[in-house]
């Protein structure tokens, strides 16, 4: 009887990790090629399951000396922050995918999510094809009367 409720026990737990597992990583994660567009360094994010391709994001003027392309998968979790080709990631959620992925590069904060794209805490609907320009020009302001 003892090793009936063990082989059942293990039946049971064995079934659910993997529904867990699966279910965790059902969509994929987020990819991210670090590459250059003009000669400026350029992010391209892309996710199949969500029907996002070739969102480029380009830091116009900026410089590096990393050589491009290269793509990160973000599918397992990380300690945070770590190095990234262009700037650091500051906050990775690979739980589950495709999770959050947040960066900072050339002065900018960006942050991938599954529902929205969020560029210097402004949020930017998901828009496949779209070319984003950033600059590091400072914001104008206006002069006090």
């Amino acid at each position: 009887m003892f090793l009936l409720v063990g082989f059942i026990s293990l039946f049971g737990y064995i079934a659910v990790f993997s529904w867990m597992e699966n279910n965790r990583r059902k969509d994929g994660p987020w990819e991210i090629t670090f590459t250059q567009v003009d000669n400026s360094p350029a992010l391209l994010v892309s996710h199949k399951k969500l029907g996002l391709t070739n969102i480029t994001i380009v830091f116009h003027d900026a410089i590096t000396t990393t050589n491009a392309p290269l793509t990160f998968r973000f599918e397992h979790g990380r300690v945070a922050p770590f190095d990234l080709p262009y700037g650091k990631c500051v906050f990775l959620d690979t739980l589950y995918l495709p999770g959050t992925v947040a960066m900072e590069a050339f002065g900018h904060s960006i942050q991938v999510l599954p529902r929205t794209l969020t560029i210097d805490r402004v949020e930017r609907p998901w828009i496949s094809g779209e070319k984003i320009l950033l600059t590091n020009r400072p914001p104008a302001t206006l002069t006090p009367n």
